[in-house]
């Protein structure tokens, strides 16, 4: 650990900007349960998301977009209850703040009221602003979110790299700093060329946290699921799993299976 780091006893939006200030780099994962979350808190995790990937990672759907306001607060909430240090933003989930600003500001309180959590995050730039506008005029923290949106994955129809063209890239540059401008905190940048993140991340003052986007982002970003390997039929190139719990935990099941079949267990000295 580096002696210059600045030891945060509760990580606040104004952390993460003297963090980038300071040219340490921001830790963020996804929780989206008590248990989970005090594993992660304790580990020291400078930001927990409880990310609208519940959809996928907890409830088994294709996409993002299943997800309802009342699940997100009710994950939320577990988290909530867990965390002594992190930062917790919430996803604002699909259909709850793309078309009308007064639902966005609806929907972001909810969240704040009956989950106690401390930011919101959602996708977008331009096309969002005003929900944006209106989220932040009320004295909610928010994270934006640019490149590849899941929340859009129909009208991109692929996960690939987005911001490749220079007319794509150009537009993301602009929204990066329209969303720094209205007073964004932060803004999640997943699945863009590791040269636009650069850009973007020296252009802005807010920190950029990114997600397959390279090194330069000021902080990164993993599905807790994915890097703890419980997943496995998901594979891109910027994951880094640290464990491969899917068949380790396959293997301990399958142990206590044949236990209980055998009669091995419980032994002796595990019963009264």
């Amino acid at each position: 650990m580096s002696a210059s780091r600045k030891e945060f006893k509760r990580v606040t939006v104004k952390s993460l900007v003297e963090m980038k200030q300071q040219r340490e780099k921001i830790s963020m994962l996804t929780a989206y349960d008590y248990s989970m979350a005090k594993i992660v808190d304790n580990a020291q995790v400078d930001v927990i998301l409880v990310g609208d990937s519940a959809s996928n990672t907890m409830a088994g759907h294709e996409t993002t977009l299943p997800i309802t306001l009342d699940q997100m607060i009710y994950h939320a909430s577990s988290v909530i209850r867990a965390v002594q240090r992190a930062l917790v933003v919430v996803d604002l989930p699909f259909g709850s703040y793309q078309s009308d600003p007064k639902e966005a500001l609806r929907s972001a309180i909810r969240i704040m009221k009956e989950s106690g959590a401390h930011a919101v995050k959602l996708e977008g730039g331009e096309e969002v602003k005003e929900s944006v506008k209106r989220i932040l005029n009320a004295g909610i923290p928010v994270m934006g979110h640019l490149g590849l949106t899941p929340q859009s994955i129909y009208k991109f129809g692929t996960y690939t790299v987005r911001a490749r063209e220079k007319e794509e890239a150009k537009k993301l540059i602009r929204d990066a700093k329209l969303l720094e401008s209205l007073g964004c905190f932060a803004v999640v940048l997943e699945k863009i060329p590791a040269e636009l993140t650069k850009i973007v991340s020296e252009e802005i003052t807010i920190p950029t946290i990114g997600i397959g986007a390279g090194a330069d982002a000021d902080g990164q970003v993993l599905v807790i699921h994915d890097l703890l390997g419980m997943t496995h039929e998901f594979n891109p190139r910027f994951l880094r799993r640290y464990m491969n719990l899917y068949d380790e935990m396959g293997a301990a099941i399958g142990q206590y299976v044949a236990d209980v079949k055998s009669k091995d267990f419980p032994s002796d000295k595990e019963q009264y």
